[in-house]
């Protein structure tokens, strides 16, 4: 089945206000167990940008695992980037986390200023996966640490209702929709090993982790 596009920003106030609800414990878990996991050799005071942060779960999950990490959060979307406020509201961590409203590429991102670069569900938004991928080198220090997971497309529409129903079978509606839309404008492996060897990121590893997820992973070569 091939890619179907999707909005690459989630902007509507409706959409965005079930996503920011919605239950994604396991998967924000294992993100933060596999990054951890990753970058097990980084600086107790790391820089960390996360790429299309959302509603901010995953930099507020890094920020109370590494105290002394400093983490930019950065979305195209105000108003995503609205419930990640909040999200550091209730968790204090204004002064750790920094929200950064921002498209790449931006110029609102520091070059070469990274130790860890991470993104959680970003991939699929994207219409050309090409920006994300070139701007790896430019925005990290040497030797950085990269830990990026997102959907894995199924072959078919109706596999796609069916990982849906089987993971979140309790969520509204429109958030199921939303998934299934997601999961169509995923990428396969095969294609995200394409993407990397035709950026030069062949020290990457890419592999499938479970029903729903991929990950790259892999520290960058000093070039």
């Amino acid at each position: 089945m091939r890619r179907i596009l999707e909005t690459e920003l989630m902007e509507d106030e409706v959409n965005v206000a079930a996503y920011a609800a919605a239950d994604f414990d396991v998967a924000n878990s294992l993100f933060v167990t596999l990054l951890l996991r990753c970058a097990s050799n980084a600086s107790a005071r790391a820089r960390v940008v996360d790429l299309g942060c959302g509603p901010g779960d995953i930099a507020v999950r890094l920020a109370q695992a590494q105290p002394g990490w400093q983490i930019d959060a950065v979305d195209g979307s105000p108003v995503m980037l609205r419930y990640a406020r909040r999200a550091l509201d209730r968790a204090d961590l204004h002064g750790r986390v920094r929200l950064v409203q921002a498209r790449l590429p931006s110029p609102a991102l520091e070059r070469a200023a990274y130790d860890v670069i991470v993104s959680n569900s970003l991939l699929h938004h994207l219409p050309d996966p090409v920006a994300l991928w070139r701007w790896l080198r430019r925005l990290a220090k040497p030797s950085a640490d990269v830990l990026m997971m997102d959907l894995c497309r199924p072959a078919s529409r109706e596999q796609a209702r069916a990982l849906v129903e089987t993971n979140s079978p309790h969520e509204p509606e429109v958030l199921k929709d939303d998934f299934v839309r997601s999961l169509l404008a995923a990428h396969t492996v095969a294609e995200v090993r394409q993407q990397l060897a035709a950026a030069g990121l062949d020290e990457l590893v890419v592999e499938q982790v479970s029903d729903l997820h991929l990950v790259v992973r892999g520290r960058l070569d000093t070039r």
